[in-house]
């Protein structure tokens, strides 16, 4: 084999340990979390006759809600995604709109729709964000303010919403999504029935692309057609249904998604905010809530439900989806960084003991190995190394055992929630839950890989999907 050929294969030898490890500590903790979610959305569908929503409704002790919606460039998506908040069933809530400097329509579409007028409002700003351009209203529309302000990123427009806020609870929500009417009953009924402290209420996001929209509301849910956007509904429903509903359940939620979830002001303002550090803001926020309650002794919780909250568009292009997930690992990667200190730190339970090298090894730097991986076998061709027989078995399980989840989520979700009521909706999504492991994970763990790349390079670029969902799916 000659001297660089056994140097070849000691570094395959380490490889394959890694891979190994890789593979096994992966996908046991995700049978797992299965295995707990599975359980527990059973049991939760059979109680979905009670939810306790009314009491609630009707108590005068509800908390106040502020709905927190920043927006750049959304002019295709803001007016049904406003609309639709606006239209939410609960006793008492306001709506926050946080143009961040936009460029295009977004802010005059939102004046022009509610005939805002410029008011001056008093405001203490516990929070640092940029210079502030105006405010908005129309007493026709009191639960509506509308604040311009100056580009400083996602971060800084949802702090400079925190600081118009005057209810102890909000809840943020992104510019491309519609809200369920009672999702904001359905995120507060954790946290005022719960006796520790909540740091987070989140809930189920759906993809909105296929589905007939009227009046900011899914009048019917449907399939979206194209193939990238079908496998990506595959996607959402094997990380909701089993990913953070069993991270949720064994107490190591670290991600509650930022498309819509509940937070304590006051406990916001005293952790610093929304961070400017991160393009994945509001995973950083939850860890950071972890580490500063642990400081200080509180007994504290996350919360996630098991009910659909939002309805979110994905991208429907190769290189929207590429931006998107890109953005997705730098951000995880950043996060994981500024908290290392949990990194196997008894102090924070089964989230520092388990869930925060989860995601430091599968998810931060799994994506290396694993797309490094798929090249080795085309290298150990050229090099003509032993490994094969070892690989090739190794791979095949692995894609076997991704599809046999994949399928898993798509089954809990037809014996539970049934959100796609056509039969030939769940043959479709059974289908498309086995090829999504044979080409497009290749895809996206590329894509990760990338942004793995970019944050080993210092970089801190934002990369903007677009979304046209406002336009294309309306009516």
């Amino acid at each position: 084999m000659g001297h660089w050929g056994e140097l070849a294969q000691r570094g395959m030898d380490i490889f394959n340990f890694l891979t190994v490890a890789y593979f096994f500590a992966g996908n046991g903790v995700y049978t797992i979390l299965m295995l707990v979610s599975l359980g527990s959305a059973l049991v939760y569908n059979r109680r979905l006759a009670y939810q306790g929503l009314q009491e609630l409704r009707d108590s005068p002790v509800t908390p106040p809600v502020t709905v927190v919606i920043p927006a750049y460039n959304e002019e295709n998506s803001i007016l049904e995604t406003v609309c639709s908040a606006l239209q939410s069933d609960y006793p008492d809530f306001r709506v926050i709109v946080v143009d961040d400097g936009s460029t295009d329509e977004t802010l005059n579409r939102l004046i022009s729709e509610y005939q805002l007028l410029r008011v001056d409002l008093i405001i203490r700003s516990p929070l640092p964000t940029r210079r502030l351009r105006g405010a908005y209203m129309n007493p026709a529309f009191p639960q509506l303010t509308v604040i311009s302000k100056e580009n400083g990123g996602k971060a800084d427009a949802l702090n400079t919403g925190i600081n118009f806020c005057r209810a102890p609870y909000f809840c943020i929500l992104d510019a491309d999504c519609l809200v369920e009417p009672d999702a904001l009953l359905r995120l507060m009924r954790p946290i005022v029935h719960s006796p520790e402290e909540t740091l987070v209420s989140g809930g189920i996001i759906r993809i909105r692309n296929g589905c007939k929209i009227a009046g900011g509301r899914i009048e019917r849910v449907g399939l979206p057609p194209s193939w990238i956007e079908k496998l990506q509904v595959v996607e959402y429903l094997r990380g909701f249904l089993f990913g953070r509903l069993g991270w949720d359940l064994t107490g190591g939620t670290l991600i509650v998604s930022g498309a819509m979830a509940m937070f304590q002001r006051q406990r916001v303002i005293e952790a610093g905010g929304f961070s400017l550090r991160t393009v994945s803001e509001d995973m950083e926020l939850i860890v950071r809530l972890r580490r500063r309650a642990a400081r200080e002794k509180r007994r504290v919780q996350t919360c996630f439900i098991l009910d659909t909250i939002c309805w979110t568009e994905c991208p429907s292009s190769v290189a929207m989806l590429a931006r998107q997930r890109r953005r997705w690992q730098l951000g995880l990667c950043q996060t994981l960084q500024l908290n290392l200190p949990m990194f196997f730190n008894w102090k924070y339970g089964v989230a520092g003991l388990v869930s925060f090298p989860f995601h430091l090894f599968i998810e931060g730097l799994g994506s290396a190995v694993e797309f490094i991986g798929y090249l080795v076998v085309p290298l150990a061709f050229a090099l003509r190394l032993a490994l094969l027989n070892f690989y090739i078995p190794l791979i095949i399980l692995s894609l076997l055992y991704a599809s046999f989840l994949s399928v898993g989520a798509v089954l809990v979700e037809e014996l539970t929630y049934r959100r796609y009521p056509a039969r030939r909706d769940f043959y479709a999504l059974l289908g498309w839950s086995v090829l999504e492991n044979f080409g497009f994970r290749q895809m996206i763990v590329y894509f990760r890989f990338q942004g793995f790349l970019r944050f080993l390079a210092g970089l801190h670029h934002w990369e903007k999907v677009a979304h046209t969902a406002g336009e294309a799916e309306a009516g």
